[in-house]
C-alpha cells in the first residue's frame, strides 16, 4: 500500500498530486497540489510532521524523515519543504526546512535543524550538517557544504522550469493510470 495511515493519521494529498505505486508515504504527511513523489521514495511522518508545498518533486529513491521530540530535543524537528522544490534522486532529508524554489542535487544529505532559504541550489553529493543555514541566492557544494558562488539568472529560471517539467510528467503518469492522487 503506497499511502499508509499511522496512529490514525492518513497522509493528505493536494489536488493533482502524484505518488508512484512503489513509493511509501505514511503518517502525518501533507503533499501540496501538483507535487510528485517518484519510484522507491519513502516519506515517513511517523514521529513528527512532514509538509511538502505545491509543484515540488521528490525524485526516485529519496528518504524523507523527521526527528522526534524527546530528552535530547524538546520539540523535535519536523520536515518542511516549500513550493517549486526539486529533490534529486537518492536524497536524504531529515528534520530540516527547505524554502521555496530550492534544488537539492542527487545523493545529497540535509540533516536535522538545517535551514535552506529560498532560491538555493545544493550540488550533487553534498552534506548539509545539522543546524546549518544556507543563504538565499547561492550555489552550495561539498561535504560539508560551502557557499560556492551566487546563482546566475539562468539558474534562478531553472527552479520554475523544473517545477513545470515535473508537473507535466506526473500528469502524463496519472493519465496512464499510474500512482495515487486526490
Amino acid at each position: 500500500m503506497t499511502i499508509r495511515s499511522f496512529r490514525g493519521i492518513t497522509p493528505k494529498l493536494g489536488e493533482g498530486a502524484f505518488v508512484d505505486p512503489s513509493a511509501v508515504v505514511l503518517g502525518d504527511v501533507e503533499l501540496g497540489a501538483d507535487s510528485s513523489v517518484w519510484p522507491l521514495t519513502v516519506i515517513r511522518g511517523d514521529i513528527h510532521r512532514i509538509r511538502i508545498g505545491t509543484r515540488s518533486n521528490i525524485q526516485d529513491g529519496s528518504v524523507l524523515h523527521i526527528t522526534h521530540a524527546g530528552p535530547f530535543n524538546a520539540d523535535g524537528f519536523p520536515l518542511t519543504i516549500g513550493d517549486e522544490v526539486t529533490v534529486g534522486h537518492k536524497v536524504t532529508l531529515h528534520g530540516c526546512t527547505l524554502g521555496n524554489r530550492v534544488l537539492v542535487g542527487m545523493g545529497s544529505i540535509v540533516l536535522d535543524g538545517a535551514v535552506i532559504e529560498d532560491e538555493v541550489m545544493i550540488g550533487a553529493g553534498s552534506l548539509v550538517p545539522p543546524g546549518k543555514r544556507l543563504e538565499s541566492g547561492y550555489l552550495y557544494i561539498g561535504s560539508p557544504v560551502k557557499q560556492a558562488r551566487p546563482l546566475s539568472d539562468q539558474e534562478r529560471a531553472f527552479f520554475g522550469y523544473s517545477a513545470d517539467n515535473y508537473a507535466r510528467l506526473k500528469d502524463q503518469y496519472l493519465a496512464e493510470g499510474y500512482g495515487a492522487s486526490e
